[in-house]
Protein backbone atom coordinates (compact mmCIF):
# COMPACT_ATOMS: atom_id res chain seq x y z
CA UNK A 1 0.00 0.00 0.00
CA UNK A 2 1.10 3.32 -0.97
CA UNK A 3 1.04 6.04 1.48
CA UNK A 4 0.57 9.39 -0.10
CA UNK A 5 3.21 12.06 1.88
CA UNK A 6 3.08 14.23 -0.49
CA UNK A 7 -0.44 15.68 0.86
CA UNK A 8 1.65 16.33 3.56
CA UNK A 9 4.07 18.36 2.37
CA UNK A 10 4.96 22.00 2.79
CA UNK A 11 7.95 23.75 1.89
CA UNK A 12 9.68 23.83 5.54
CA UNK A 13 8.58 20.31 6.38
CA UNK A 14 10.50 17.49 6.27
CA UNK A 15 9.43 14.99 3.20
CA UNK A 16 9.26 12.39 5.58
CA UNK A 17 7.36 13.59 8.79
CA UNK A 18 4.42 11.89 8.85
CA UNK A 19 5.95 8.35 8.93
CA UNK A 20 8.36 9.68 10.95
CA UNK A 21 5.23 10.61 13.50
CA UNK A 22 3.92 7.02 12.67
CA UNK A 23 7.20 5.92 13.74
CA UNK A 24 7.34 7.79 17.20
CA UNK A 25 3.82 6.62 17.99
CA UNK A 26 4.77 2.80 17.46
CA UNK A 27 8.02 2.86 19.15
CA UNK A 28 6.04 4.88 22.23
CA UNK A 29 3.24 2.27 22.15
CA UNK A 30 5.52 -0.65 22.63
CA UNK A 31 6.36 0.69 25.83
CA UNK A 32 2.46 0.68 26.74
CA UNK A 33 1.91 -2.77 25.34
CA UNK A 34 4.83 -3.74 27.23
CA UNK A 35 2.51 -3.14 30.63
CA UNK A 36 0.04 -5.73 29.61
CA UNK A 37 3.03 -7.65 30.89
CA UNK A 38 2.60 -6.24 34.42
CA UNK A 39 -0.42 -8.75 35.47
CA UNK A 40 2.56 -11.22 34.97
CA UNK A 41 5.60 -9.37 36.47
CA UNK A 42 3.29 -8.71 40.08
CA UNK A 43 2.50 -12.46 40.20
CA UNK A 44 6.15 -13.71 39.71
CA UNK A 45 6.72 -11.22 43.08
CA UNK A 46 4.19 -12.37 45.08
CA UNK A 47 0.94 -10.47 43.64
CA UNK A 48 -2.36 -11.37 42.05
CA UNK A 49 -4.41 -9.79 39.67
CA UNK A 50 -5.94 -7.44 41.72
CA UNK A 51 -2.69 -6.22 43.31
CA UNK A 52 -1.94 -5.55 38.99
CA UNK A 53 -5.50 -4.04 38.94
CA UNK A 54 -4.55 -1.61 41.04
CA UNK A 55 -1.70 -0.94 39.92
CA UNK A 56 -3.04 0.03 36.22
CA UNK A 57 -5.95 1.82 37.84
CA UNK A 58 -3.45 4.41 39.50
CA UNK A 59 -2.45 5.18 35.93
CA UNK A 60 -6.36 6.72 34.87
CA UNK A 61 -6.35 9.06 37.75
CA UNK A 62 -3.00 10.64 36.85
CA UNK A 63 -4.79 10.44 32.89
CA UNK A 64 -7.74 12.56 33.73
CA UNK A 65 -5.80 14.87 35.37
CA UNK A 66 -3.08 15.19 32.65
CA UNK A 67 -5.82 15.15 29.76
CA UNK A 68 -7.40 18.27 31.60
CA UNK A 69 -4.17 19.80 31.50
CA UNK A 70 -3.25 18.58 28.07
CA UNK A 71 -4.59 21.32 26.33
CA UNK A 72 -2.56 24.42 28.46
CA UNK A 73 0.56 22.64 28.06
CA UNK A 74 -0.22 21.75 24.39
CA UNK A 75 -1.02 26.11 23.69
CA UNK A 76 1.85 26.82 26.21
CA UNK A 77 4.97 24.42 24.43
CA UNK A 78 2.78 22.91 21.41
CA UNK A 79 1.59 19.67 20.95
CA UNK A 80 4.84 18.54 19.33
CA UNK A 81 7.06 18.86 22.34
CA UNK A 82 4.23 18.06 24.60
CA UNK A 83 4.16 14.47 23.14
CA UNK A 84 7.76 14.27 23.18
CA UNK A 85 7.93 14.70 26.83
CA UNK A 86 4.96 12.36 27.54
CA UNK A 87 7.18 9.58 25.87
CA UNK A 88 9.75 10.63 28.06
CA UNK A 89 8.25 10.03 31.29
CA UNK A 90 6.17 6.95 29.89
CA UNK A 91 9.92 5.74 29.33
CA UNK A 92 10.46 6.52 33.37
CA UNK A 93 7.28 4.77 34.02
CA UNK A 94 8.97 1.68 32.48
CA UNK A 95 12.25 1.96 33.81
CA UNK A 96 10.19 2.00 37.35
CA UNK A 97 8.18 -0.73 36.55
CA UNK A 98 11.57 -2.95 36.00
CA UNK A 99 13.91 -1.81 39.08
CA UNK A 100 10.88 -1.02 41.87
CA UNK A 101 10.95 -3.62 44.66
CA UNK A 102 8.17 -5.36 45.56
CA UNK A 103 3.87 -5.05 44.08
CA UNK A 104 3.24 -1.95 46.44
CA UNK A 105 3.67 1.93 46.78
CA UNK A 106 6.81 2.37 44.27
CA UNK A 107 4.76 0.40 42.10
CA UNK A 108 1.41 2.21 42.08
CA UNK A 109 3.98 5.62 41.40
CA UNK A 110 4.92 4.40 38.49
CA UNK A 111 1.36 3.58 37.72
CA UNK A 112 1.04 7.39 37.50
CA UNK A 113 3.23 8.26 35.37
CA UNK A 114 1.90 5.60 33.14
CA UNK A 115 -0.66 7.60 32.76
CA UNK A 116 0.99 10.83 32.75
CA UNK A 117 3.20 9.53 29.65
CA UNK A 118 0.01 7.75 27.75
CA UNK A 119 -2.62 9.18 28.26
CA UNK A 120 -1.29 12.60 26.84
CA UNK A 121 0.40 10.96 23.94
CA UNK A 122 -2.74 9.07 22.84
CA UNK A 123 -4.93 12.20 23.58
CA UNK A 124 -2.58 14.40 21.27
CA UNK A 125 -1.51 11.73 18.16
CA UNK A 126 -5.04 12.44 16.42
CA UNK A 127 -4.97 16.46 17.21
CA UNK A 128 -1.50 16.58 15.86
CA UNK A 129 -3.25 15.17 13.15
CA UNK A 130 -6.77 17.42 12.75
CA UNK A 131 -3.99 20.33 11.66
CA UNK A 132 -1.59 18.61 8.94
CA UNK A 133 -4.42 17.16 7.24
CA UNK A 134 -7.79 18.23 5.56
CA UNK A 135 -10.95 16.95 7.37
CA UNK A 136 -11.70 14.75 4.44
CA UNK A 137 -8.53 12.82 5.31
CA UNK A 138 -8.76 12.43 8.41
CA UNK A 139 -9.99 9.28 8.85
CA UNK A 140 -7.88 7.55 6.64
CA UNK A 141 -5.04 9.30 8.79
CA UNK A 142 -6.20 8.39 11.83
CA UNK A 143 -6.18 4.48 10.61
CA UNK A 144 -2.64 4.68 9.58
CA UNK A 145 -1.17 6.75 12.95
CA UNK A 146 -3.37 4.08 14.85
CA UNK A 147 -2.23 0.92 13.20
CA UNK A 148 1.23 1.88 13.40
CA UNK A 149 0.31 2.25 17.50
CA UNK A 150 -1.25 -0.50 17.69
CA UNK A 151 1.84 -2.59 15.95
CA UNK A 152 3.56 -1.07 18.45
CA UNK A 153 0.99 -2.44 21.39
CA UNK A 154 1.46 -5.86 20.31
CA UNK A 155 4.76 -6.04 19.33
CA UNK A 156 5.20 -5.03 23.65
CA UNK A 157 3.85 -8.44 24.85
CA UNK A 158 5.56 -10.09 22.17
CA UNK A 159 8.57 -8.89 23.02
CA UNK A 160 8.48 -9.87 26.26
CA UNK A 161 8.12 -13.72 25.16
CA UNK A 162 11.29 -13.56 22.76
CA UNK A 163 13.26 -12.04 25.84
CA UNK A 164 11.85 -15.03 27.94
CA UNK A 165 13.01 -17.08 25.77
CA UNK A 166 16.63 -16.02 26.11
CA UNK A 167 16.56 -16.70 29.81
CA UNK A 168 16.46 -13.18 31.01
CA UNK A 169 13.89 -11.86 33.36
CA UNK A 170 10.58 -10.29 32.36
CA UNK A 171 11.81 -6.81 34.01
CA UNK A 172 14.40 -6.98 30.98
CA UNK A 173 11.26 -6.31 28.48
CA UNK A 174 10.42 -3.09 30.38
CA UNK A 175 13.92 -2.17 30.30
CA UNK A 176 13.94 -2.58 26.10
CA UNK A 177 10.60 -0.83 26.21
CA UNK A 178 12.08 2.67 27.72
CA UNK A 179 14.57 2.60 25.49
CA UNK A 180 12.21 2.85 22.38
CA UNK A 181 10.14 5.12 24.19
CA UNK A 182 12.87 7.60 24.80
CA UNK A 183 13.95 7.33 20.75
CA UNK A 184 9.96 7.88 20.41
CA UNK A 185 9.95 11.00 22.51
CA UNK A 186 12.96 12.13 20.41
CA UNK A 187 11.95 12.04 17.15
CA UNK A 188 8.95 14.00 18.27
CA UNK A 189 11.00 16.68 19.84
CA UNK A 190 12.86 16.64 15.80
CA UNK A 191 9.25 16.88 14.42
CA UNK A 192 8.61 20.45 16.44
CA UNK A 193 9.53 22.71 13.58
CA UNK A 194 8.15 20.98 11.05
CA UNK A 195 4.54 19.91 12.32
CA UNK A 196 3.97 23.71 14.02
CA UNK A 197 5.06 24.67 10.49
CA UNK A 198 2.49 23.18 8.39
CA UNK A 199 -0.19 23.69 11.27
CA UNK A 200 0.54 27.23 10.51
CA UNK A 201 0.42 26.99 7.07
CA UNK A 202 -2.67 25.26 7.06
CA UNK A 203 -4.61 27.58 9.04
CA UNK A 204 -5.27 25.21 11.78
CA UNK A 205 -3.71 26.00 15.31
CA UNK A 206 -6.44 26.75 17.63
CA UNK A 207 -6.89 27.18 21.23
CA UNK A 208 -6.49 23.31 22.80
CA UNK A 209 -7.50 24.51 26.32
CA UNK A 210 -10.71 21.62 28.16
CA UNK A 211 -13.05 24.12 30.35
CA UNK A 212 -16.00 23.22 31.49
CA UNK A 213 -18.10 25.12 29.01
CA UNK A 214 -16.75 23.49 26.25
CA UNK A 215 -16.61 19.95 27.95
CA UNK A 216 -20.68 20.52 28.47
CA UNK A 217 -21.04 21.96 24.51
CA UNK A 218 -19.48 18.87 23.16
CA UNK A 219 -21.17 16.06 25.29
CA UNK A 220 -24.04 17.85 24.22
CA UNK A 221 -23.76 17.37 20.57
CA UNK A 222 -23.76 14.09 18.82
CA UNK A 223 -20.22 13.78 19.16
CA UNK A 224 -20.99 12.24 22.86
CA UNK A 225 -21.87 8.87 21.26
CA UNK A 226 -18.51 8.24 20.47
CA UNK A 227 -16.98 9.53 23.46
CA UNK A 228 -18.93 6.84 25.20
CA UNK A 229 -18.92 4.09 22.99
CA UNK A 230 -14.38 4.23 22.84
CA UNK A 231 -14.61 4.40 26.51
CA UNK A 232 -17.02 1.04 26.56
CA UNK A 233 -14.86 -0.45 24.23
CA UNK A 234 -11.62 0.32 25.88
CA UNK A 235 -12.99 -0.89 28.87
CA UNK A 236 -13.31 -4.48 26.31
CA UNK A 237 -9.63 -3.52 25.56
CA UNK A 238 -8.01 -3.19 28.78
CA UNK A 239 -9.99 -6.11 30.38
CA UNK A 240 -8.99 -8.21 27.56
CA UNK A 241 -4.99 -7.52 27.18
CA UNK A 242 -4.42 -7.01 30.84
CA UNK A 243 -5.36 -10.36 32.31
CA UNK A 244 -4.71 -12.13 28.75
CA UNK A 245 -1.60 -13.79 30.58
CA UNK A 246 -4.11 -14.67 32.99
CA UNK A 247 -6.64 -16.17 30.63
CA UNK A 248 -3.84 -18.09 28.58
CA UNK A 249 -2.60 -19.60 31.80
CA UNK A 250 -6.28 -20.91 32.65
CA UNK A 251 -6.67 -22.38 28.93
CA UNK A 252 -2.95 -23.85 29.30
CA UNK A 253 -2.51 -21.31 26.35
CA UNK A 254 0.29 -18.83 25.16
CA UNK A 255 -0.45 -15.44 25.48
CA UNK A 256 1.35 -14.40 22.42
CA UNK A 257 -0.95 -16.15 20.20
CA UNK A 258 -3.82 -13.64 21.36
CA UNK A 259 -1.38 -11.21 21.10
CA UNK A 260 -0.50 -12.09 17.75
CA UNK A 261 -3.94 -12.73 15.99
CA UNK A 262 -5.15 -9.27 17.42
CA UNK A 263 -2.05 -7.47 16.40
CA UNK A 264 -1.93 -8.87 12.90
CA UNK A 265 -6.35 -8.56 12.54
CA UNK A 266 -6.09 -4.98 13.94
CA UNK A 267 -3.15 -3.85 11.67
CA UNK A 268 -4.18 -5.12 8.86
CA UNK A 269 -7.80 -3.88 8.49
CA UNK A 270 -6.69 -0.44 9.84
CA UNK A 271 -3.87 -0.31 7.04
CA UNK A 272 -5.65 -2.42 4.25
CA UNK A 273 -9.31 -1.94 4.72
CA UNK A 274 -10.10 1.78 6.24
CA UNK A 275 -10.30 3.45 3.07
CA UNK A 276 -13.12 1.02 2.33
CA UNK A 277 -14.53 1.50 5.80
CA UNK A 278 -14.64 5.20 5.18
CA UNK A 279 -16.47 5.52 2.35
CA UNK A 280 -19.12 3.38 3.91
CA UNK A 281 -22.22 4.66 5.91
CA UNK A 282 -20.59 5.03 9.35
CA UNK A 283 -23.33 4.38 11.13
CA UNK A 284 -23.66 0.95 9.78
CA UNK A 285 -20.04 -0.08 9.83
CA UNK A 286 -20.24 0.80 13.55
CA UNK A 287 -22.97 -1.21 13.97
CA UNK A 288 -21.75 -4.26 12.30
CA UNK A 289 -18.07 -4.18 13.45
CA UNK A 290 -19.12 -3.75 17.61
CA UNK A 291 -21.27 -6.86 16.56
CA UNK A 292 -18.51 -8.68 15.61
CA UNK A 293 -16.26 -7.54 19.08
CA UNK A 294 -19.28 -9.04 20.94
CA UNK A 295 -19.06 -12.40 18.65
CA UNK A 296 -15.59 -12.90 19.72
CA UNK A 297 -16.19 -12.38 23.24
CA UNK A 298 -18.75 -15.04 23.22
CA UNK A 299 -15.48 -17.28 21.52
CA UNK A 300 -13.23 -16.27 24.79
CA UNK A 301 -16.46 -17.22 26.89
CA UNK A 302 -17.70 -20.66 25.32
CA UNK A 303 -15.19 -21.81 22.35
CA UNK A 304 -11.79 -21.42 23.06
CA UNK A 305 -10.08 -24.82 23.86
CA UNK A 306 -7.19 -24.62 22.04
CA UNK A 307 -4.74 -22.51 19.57
CA UNK A 308 -7.05 -22.39 16.59
CA UNK A 309 -10.13 -21.01 17.85
CA UNK A 310 -7.83 -19.02 20.57
CA UNK A 311 -6.17 -17.34 17.36
CA UNK A 312 -9.77 -16.86 15.81
CA UNK A 313 -11.09 -15.26 18.53
CA UNK A 314 -8.26 -12.84 19.09
CA UNK A 315 -8.62 -12.23 15.05
CA UNK A 316 -12.36 -11.59 15.22
CA UNK A 317 -11.74 -8.96 17.91
CA UNK A 318 -8.66 -7.40 16.51
CA UNK A 319 -11.22 -6.58 13.20
CA UNK A 320 -13.87 -5.96 15.30
CA UNK A 321 -12.31 -3.26 18.00
CA UNK A 322 -9.33 -2.09 15.47
CA UNK A 323 -12.00 -1.11 12.45
CA UNK A 324 -14.46 0.38 15.00
CA UNK A 325 -12.24 2.31 16.96
CA UNK A 326 -11.45 4.07 13.18
CA UNK A 327 -14.70 4.90 12.47
CA UNK A 328 -16.02 6.31 16.03
CA UNK A 329 -12.15 8.40 15.93
CA UNK A 330 -13.65 9.94 13.26
CA UNK A 331 -17.01 10.33 14.05
CA UNK A 332 -15.63 12.47 17.51
CA UNK A 333 -14.12 15.03 14.78
CA UNK A 334 -16.13 15.39 12.50
CA UNK A 335 -19.37 15.53 14.38
CA UNK A 336 -17.91 18.43 16.88
CA UNK A 337 -19.16 21.58 17.69
CA UNK A 338 -18.16 23.97 15.39
CA UNK A 339 -14.29 25.12 17.26
CA UNK A 340 -14.51 22.62 19.39
CA UNK A 341 -12.62 19.36 17.71
CA UNK A 342 -9.84 19.65 19.86
CA UNK A 343 -11.91 19.25 22.88
CA UNK A 344 -13.70 16.18 21.30
CA UNK A 345 -10.93 14.19 20.85
CA UNK A 346 -9.67 14.97 24.28
CA UNK A 347 -12.98 13.71 25.72
CA UNK A 348 -12.34 10.78 23.30
CA UNK A 349 -9.26 10.34 24.51
CA UNK A 350 -10.20 10.51 28.12
CA UNK A 351 -13.07 8.35 28.03
CA UNK A 352 -10.84 5.79 26.50
CA UNK A 353 -8.27 6.29 29.04
CA UNK A 354 -10.68 5.95 31.68
CA UNK A 355 -11.78 2.68 30.30
CA UNK A 356 -8.61 0.97 29.55
CA UNK A 357 -6.96 1.88 32.87
CA UNK A 358 -9.86 2.08 35.02
CA UNK A 359 -11.97 -0.95 34.11
CA UNK A 360 -8.39 -3.29 35.25
CA UNK A 361 -9.09 -2.19 38.73
CA UNK A 362 -12.11 -4.11 38.60
CA UNK A 363 -11.91 -6.52 36.41
CA UNK A 364 -8.46 -7.68 38.82
CA UNK A 365 -10.86 -7.45 42.13
CA UNK A 366 -13.56 -9.81 40.07
CA UNK A 367 -11.08 -12.03 38.68
CA UNK A 368 -10.05 -13.32 42.27
CA UNK A 369 -13.63 -13.37 43.46
CA UNK A 370 -15.20 -15.07 39.84
CA UNK A 371 -12.41 -16.39 38.02
CA UNK A 372 -12.13 -15.31 34.16
CA UNK A 373 -15.01 -16.40 33.14
CA UNK A 374 -16.79 -13.67 35.49
CA UNK A 375 -14.62 -11.37 33.78
CA UNK A 376 -16.02 -12.04 30.42
CA UNK A 377 -19.44 -12.42 31.65
CA UNK A 378 -18.98 -8.81 32.35
CA UNK A 379 -17.20 -7.54 29.34
CA UNK A 380 -19.96 -9.14 27.12
CA UNK A 381 -22.27 -7.10 28.77
CA UNK A 382 -20.35 -3.74 28.28
CA UNK A 383 -20.32 -5.20 24.66
CA UNK A 384 -23.81 -5.19 24.23
CA UNK A 385 -24.14 -2.02 25.52
CA UNK A 386 -22.08 -0.42 22.87
CA UNK A 387 -23.57 -2.91 20.30
CA UNK A 388 -27.07 -1.28 21.14
CA UNK A 389 -25.95 2.31 20.90
CA UNK A 390 -24.84 1.63 17.52
CA UNK A 391 -28.14 0.13 16.73
CA UNK A 392 -30.01 3.44 17.94
CA UNK A 393 -27.98 5.84 16.06
CA UNK A 394 -28.32 3.61 13.13
CA UNK A 395 -32.34 3.62 13.29
CA UNK A 396 -32.85 7.00 14.67
CA UNK A 397 -32.20 9.36 12.03
CA UNK A 398 -31.99 12.21 14.51
CA UNK A 399 -29.13 10.65 16.24
CA UNK A 400 -27.11 10.41 13.19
Amino acid sequence: MTIDVSTLAEPRAKRFLFPLFCLSGYLIAVAYGATFLLSSLVTQRGGNESDAGLIISFAMVSTIILVLLTGHISDAIGYPRAAGFSGLVLGLSCLGFAFAPGTGFEMQAFGLLLGCGWGVFYTLGPIIITTITPPEKRVRYFSLLSGTMMTGIGTGPIMGRLIGETGLPLEATFVVAAIACFLGGGIMFYLNNPINDLAAANGSKTVSRLSLGSAVKVLKAKSIFPIVMVGLGGAIFGGLSSFQTSYAADKGLDYSIFFIGFMSAAIGCRLLLAGIITRRDPHTMATLLTGLTMLSIVLFLFQVDGVVSYLLAAIILGVGYGLTYSVINGQAANQAPDGHMPQSLMLFSLSYIVGVFGFPLFAGNLIVESGMSGLLYVILGISLVSFGIAIMRLLVPSLR
